[in-house]
């Protein structure tokens, strides 16, 4: 009985973490769409943490009343740093690269964030590099395939693999207009990859301040909508960019907010907490692969040698990370064991002398 229980959870886990994949991937390609029809950069990514805002905040008031420390000065410039980089700066130069590039190349430099997050974990002392082990070494090879993937991907395209005509308005012009524009959508895309990773490094010192996640994610949000509205303020004055056109453009916002926002968070706290952050990293390149089916089948975007070259490394170096970190657990999984053991024995031990004490009492 146990046992089916067991298997039915792994097996709801396994759909949950597949659909958040999904969620993810879908993102990508309504983003894509959204700048297709012409939706401003600044306009959509206000519109998106509006939605989130407003469905997250009323459970993380209720859920975490008990949990939520009462906020200072020192927390509230702490989230405002925390949102320039997680909301602002990784929503904005995902955009900004996403207009260069297809979803799929997006999607494929996106697998380098753990191996970015890493080397910045290492560089500010929160994550050990014991060189000497194994799973040291791993982390540190697959931190430089990855970031070496990403590089691949950003200057050298190479020739195409398939020979469809291109829908998307990506790859139209000049060559020398193409190289650059890809060149240019890369680095927009590697920003926003060290801003997400900056994002989740800078959460660690804050989430032993101020331990309510749903409440981080919430105030997080609201301090990115500000941000993104002063800076639309002046880069986006003409209040027709503003509006919605179409019920197509209606779909991008709302998926973009309720989705990818709101029940994407849901669905990965909820398997971070089940199965584990290296259970969920596991499956990103799932993402990516389901990118590149609905990109080619929906945008008609082309493929490349040189991004099927480095999307292969970064993946490569993503498993080497995650393996050298599940390692690099075992020690420590294996210490507490022995020490429960030890414990049980010497409880047991204790046990065995008072009952020998009461006995010998005549």
């Amino acid at each position: 009985m146990a046992g089916g229980s067991q298997s039915s959870e792994k097996v709801k886990l396994l759909v949950a973490v597949l659909a958040l994949q999904f969620s993810y991937a879908g993102f990508h390609i309504v983003s894509r769409t959204a700048l297709n029809m012409g939706i401003s950069k600044l306009v959509f990514p206000v519109y998106r943490n509006v939605i989130a805002l407003v469905l997250l905040a009323p459970f993380a008031y209720f859920l975490e009343k008990k949990d939520r420390p009462p906020l200072t000065l020192s927390l509230l410039c702490q989230f405002f740093l925390l949102a320039l980089c997680g909301i602002t700066a990784n929503q904005g130069f995902y955009l900004l690269g996403l207009y260069y590039l297809s979803p799929t190349y997006a999607s494929a430099i996106q697998n380098s964030v753990p191996a970015i997050t890493f080397a910045m974990a290492a560089a500010l002392r929160l994550e050990q590099i014991n060189v000497n082990s194994r799973y040291g070494v791993a982390k540190v090879v697959g931190t430089v395939a990855s970031i070496g993937g990403a590089t691949i991907i950003t200057l050298y395209k190479g020739p195409p693999l398939l020979n469809h005509q291109q829908h998307s308005k990506l790859f139209l012009g000049a060559s020398s207009n193409t190289i650059l524009n890809w060149t240019l959508g890369c680095v927009y895309i590697l920003g926003n990859c060290l801003a997400w990773s900056g994002w989740m490094v800078l959460q660690v010192p804050l989430l032993k301040k101020y331990p309510a996640r749903l409440s981080i994610t919430t105030i997080t949000c609201f301090f990115g909508l500000i941000q993104f509205l002063i800076i639309a303020a002046f880069a986006e004055k003409d209040i027709e960019r503003w509006k919605v056109h179409s019920g197509g453009e209606l779909f991008t916002i709302l998926y973009a907010g309720l989705v990818a926002s709101g029940v994407s968070f849901s669905l990965q706290i909820w398997c971070i907490d089940r199965g584990g952050p290296l259970f969920v990293a596991v499956f990103q390149p799932v993402q990516t692969v389901v990118v590149a089916i609905m990109a080619a089948v929906i945008l008609g975007d082309q493929l490349y040698s040189g991004g099927i070259i480095g999307s292969i490394l970064i993946v490569l170096g993503l498993y080497f990370v995650l393996w050298g970190k599940s390692e690099e657990k075992k020690p420590t999984k294996e210490a507490l064991e022995n020490n429960d053991l030890r414990r049980l024995l010497l409880d047991q031990e204790n046990l065995h002398k008072e009952n020998a004490a009461v006995t010998d009492i005549p």
